[in-house]
């Protein structure tokens, strides 16, 4: 029973903390969550040369997390008193977690521990009294969780966009996204 009840803890664990991004990363400066930290974040490294990125959570699209890392660059433009930027170097990265959890209440004749490998023929089952198979459920479900994050260093300038380069006029992107953006919920 003492196993019953500490699987169980661990799904319901699994799943609180799943629960706890249920709604997509608002634009903002970067908050700490207990491993990661969402929003954005920006650095100078020179007069006109930042460091900008976006992080989202779990679930916040890729173009969501792209989207607002462009707005950044074009907030940071318009504060520093220029017109366009180009991002010099940009890149978008997938973490991904995996989280597996078997139920604990299909015991069967008497409940053990089960996992899931990968081999040749797919998932299979492992586990349980004996090593492979043993009494109770012999599945486990496997959720796969990714959030992005997107980083660019940026040049900005000021006057007319020189037109041998793919540059931004900075508040051209504020006007077409700024619209789009989900702010955060006022605090209390």
């Amino acid at each position: 029973m003492r196993r019953l009840l500490t699987a169980a803890a661990a799904a319901a664990a699994i799943g609180g903390a799943l629960a706890g991004c249920a709604t997509p990363t608002p634009y903002g400066p970067a908050v700490s969550d207990s491993r990661y930290s969402f929003g954005y974040r920006d650095q100078r490294l020179d007069a006109d040369h930042w460091r900008v990125s976006f992080s989202g959570n779990s679930v916040t699209a890729r173009e969501t997390v792209e989207k607002y890392l462009l707005y950044r660059a074009a907030e940071l433009t318009v504060q520093n008193g220029f017109d366009w930027f180009e991002a010099t170097d940009r890149q978008t990265e997938r973490h991904t977690r995996y989280y597996g959890y078997s139920d604990p209440w299909d015991y069967g004749w008497g409940w053990s521990p089960h996992w899931r490998y990968w081999g040749r023929g797919g998932w299979g089952p492992w586990g349980g009294f004996g090593g492979w198979g043993g009494w109770g459920s012999s599945y486990m479900d496997v959720q796969e969780v990714s959030r992005y994050e997107a980083a660019a260093e940026i040049v900005m300038g000021r006057g007319p966009a020189p037109g041998d380069r793919k540059v931004f006029n900075a508040r051209e992107v504020m006007a077409n996204l700024g619209p789009t953006l989900v702010m955060p919920e006022p605090k209390p």
